[in-house]
């Protein structure tokens, strides 16, 4: 548990890195932040994948693969950059929730990865590329504050109302004192200083918010991502000037570097782009490729490979249904069999033809033959008879 507090705002918060806990595995609120943020990133470009030219199918795949690819170059990139805190525990370098994910490292790995897969599934990689950076604004903007939590990307001293300060942030600028005046900047371990995450979060938020505003009106594939590489590189190239925890090529702060080198390299691109379209003055020339006759194709291709999944799924569902009715015919019927085989073993079978009206008295009847011993049975019931009655 860590408190954080804006003195001239009045505002202090108690924050606890772990969410929650199962068992002995501790789920900290910096990777459900950075998931949360992943996650809505992925949901806004399958939303909106259709509109630049691409089926969310195939743009599945391209995206899990962009994950993995930014998650393990976002830790690589930082981990290259502060090797000596982990050469002599390198089982630290997976422990990922401690923080220490580089964005630009991020952002490297995830396109490398992602493009690749891109490839592979035949997605078009300009237009993959728009959507994909308006996705990465988002999940920019909300990890951003997996920072919070865990106290860390904060800047220098400042005397701005938003002024933050805690006791994780004291001891950092304490411990890490020559470092920072050595970079010409000015340290009072026990001041507010600069909440450089929020800053951060907050260009990024609005870039989003005017990128896709504009991307209704873009040009050409790829100009978002362009506009991207410029609208960021600006607001970092400032913003890791104000941070006291940069990544450094000895006194050159790699971020502000990399920064620098993407937008230039992004506006170059822009204009002499913009300028072959003016001077074409060919509609068709670097046409969207969400408007063309190719995507129209590619959707109807997809439809029907659907449709046809779709049929041979119903006639497998029909082919099921009707085996399990006859299956189940043919159980009735046994049943029935064994019904009639149980009844038919619980009758006794009797020859009717003993049987004379309602009588079933063992009598013979008398057909004039006379068997030996008769006689003298006959003769002694008369004697028997004559005899009771003389009594």
């Amino acid at each position: 548990m860590n408190t954080v507090s804006f003195p001239k705002l009045g505002l202090e918060f108690t924050v606890d890195r772990v969410a929650f806990s199962i068992g002995p595995l501790n789920i900290t609120w910096y990777g459900l932040i950075i998931a949360a943020g992943i996650l809505l990133a992925m949901c806004f470009a399958f939303y909106q994948c259709r509109k630049f030219g691409i089926i969310a199918d195939k743009l599945m795949d391209a995206a899990l693969g962009g994950v993995v690819g930014g998650i393990i170059g976002a830790r690589l990139y930082y981990v290259a950059f502060r090797w000596e805190d982990y050469k002599d525990n390198l089982s630290a370098i997976f422990q990922t929730w401690e923080g220490g994910m580089a964005i630009y490292g991020g952002l490297i790995g995830g396109l490398i990865v992602g493009l690749l897969v891109a490839k592979l599934r035949h997605i078009r990689i300009l237009p993959a590329l728009d959507i994909t950076v308006m996705g990465f604004l988002i999940g920019q903007s909300i990890g951003r504050w997996g920072n919070f939590v865990n106290i860390e990307a904060f800047g220098g001293n400042t005397d701005l109302p938003w002024g933050m300060t805690s006791s994780v942030i004291t001891s950092y600028l304490r411990e890490h004192y020559s470092d920072l005046t050595n970079l010409g900047m000015t340290i009072d371990p026990t001041a507010p200083v600069h909440p450089t995450f929020l800053y951060e979060s907050l260009w990024c938020a609005l870039g989003f918010v005017l990128l896709f505003l504009y991307s209704k009106r873009r040009r050409f594939d790829g100009e978002i991502f362009l506009m991207y590489s410029a609208w960021y590189g600006v607001g970092r190239f400032f913003i890791e000037g104000l941070r006291t925890d940069s990544l450094l090529i000895g006194s050159i702060r790699v971020s502000q570097l990399v920064a620098g080198i993407a937008v230039l390299a992004a506006v170059i691109t822009w204009i002499v782009v913009t300028a072959k379209i003016k001077t074409a003055h060919d509609p068709e020339y670097l046409k969207l490729y969400v408007l063309t006759d190719s995507f129209a194709q590619e959707v109807a291709e997809y439809e029907e490979k659907l449709q046809k999944k779709s049929k041979k799924g119903k006639k497998a569902a029909e082919e099921t249904a009707t085996a399990v009715e006859a299956d189940d015919s043919v159980q009735k019927a046994d049943g029935q069999t064994d019904d009639q085989q149980d009844a038919s073993d619980g009758v006794e079978v009797v020859d009717i033809g003993n049987f004379q009206g309602e009588e079933t008295a063992d009598t013979s009847q008398d057909d004039g033959t006379k068997v030996v011993g008769d006689e003298t049975k006959d003769s002694g019931e008369t004697e028997e008879t004559q005899d009771g009655k003389d009594h």
